[in-house]
Order: C-alpha cells, then structure tokens, then sequence
C-alpha cells in the first residue's frame, strides 16, 4: 500500500515552481541585452583641444574613434603607444577616424602642452585635456586607472592603465584595440566600422 501524500505537499511544488521561475525571469534579465542599459565604458565628455575649442563625443559621431589616457611627462610607455596608434592611422589615408589623447595629468598638461606633444604624431590623433574634476569623470567613465606617484627629486610621475578604446560611429565601446601587432593588421580591423 503506497505512503499517503503529505498535506504540504502541493505547497512544496507551487514554492519550487515560484523559486524556479524567479531565477528564469532574473537569468532574463540580467543577461538579455537592453537598449536603456548604460555602456560600462565611455560616455559623454567635453574637453579642450590645443586651440582652446571643446571637443565633444557629439563632435565624433558617424565615425569610429580610438580613446586613449595617458600624459605629455609619460617617458615611455604613452609615446610609444602614440606612435603604434599613428602606425596604423597611417595605413588609413584619408579615413575619417581619430585618435584622442586625453591626459590623466590636468595639472600639468595645458591645451597648449597637449597640442605641441601630438603634434608628433599623425594629424588625426588630438590631444585633450580640462578640468581636474572633468578628467576624474572622463576617468570614471573609461574606467582607468591613474594615480600621481612621488619622485624622489621632488616631481612625480603618473601610474595608470594603458588602454587603446575603440569606439564605434555611434560612440559606443567595441573592445580594446590592439596595437601590439601589425599596423596592417590593427588598420585591416579598424577599417570594417568605417
């Protein structure tokens, strides 16, 4: 003769068909894709260029750009990452696409600094700067990393995160770009969000 049902029984079903559904709708959520969600990197900014002009995101619409942080005072790790980024704007003539450089060191890197410092590399790659407070947000909205570090004579130099953003024609991030191999090959992939 079978064991009688228990009168909680059809309860304990209901709760674990709620539980199951709960985590169902939750799972949605959290991993479809949603037009209102805010990007986890980039967004709105609005910072000088050498000639005193703003420079807006909506400056850049329609086409792709590259965002990367760092400062004029770098002794080696930002110009070389310039000159990587102009290697392969380089094997884009013509093309509507830019670089921005923007600073992580407001206090030293005025406009002018910014405009003499990229004026080594390819025309299209612009240096930005503002205000230590429009900096921090722009920081904030790439999610890098920079920190002043003290000097044994007195100055100091600058750590952050070396990161080469791209950003689509409609200002949203795409992915880090990497400028570790062929300006060739780094150029054929820029070239497709053209």
């Amino acid at each position: 003769m079978p064991k009688p049902v228990p009168n909680n029984f059809p309860r304990r079903i209901a709760a674990l068909a709620a539980a199951a559904a709960l985590v169902m709708i939750a799972t949605t959520v959290y991993f479809a894709p949603s037009r209102s969600r805010q990007p986890l990197i980039g967004g709105p900014f609005a910072l000088q260029e050498a000639d005193g002009k703003t420079l807006t995101d909506k400056d850049l619409l329609g086409h792709p750009f590259l965002v990367y942080f760092g400062y004029t005072h770098c002794p080696d790790v930002c110009p070389t990452t310039l000159a990587q980024i102009s290697d392969v704007l380089g094997k884009l003539p013509g093309k509507p696409v830019k670089a921005l450089f923007i600073t992580v060191d407001p206090e030293r890197d005025t406009p002018k600094l910014m405009g003499d410092y990229v004026s080594s590399f390819d025309p299209r790659v612009i240096g930005l700067t503002g205000s230590a407070q429009e900096i921090a947000k722009d920081e904030r909205e790439y999610r890098v990393y920079a920190q002043k570090a003290a000097e044994a004579n007195g100055d100091y130099a600058m750590d952050h995160s070396s990161v080469v953003y791209l950003m689509d024609r409609n200002g949203r991030f795409v992915g880090a770009f990497n400028v570790d191999r062929s300006a060739a090959d780094a150029a054929k992939d820029l070239q497709a969000y053209l």
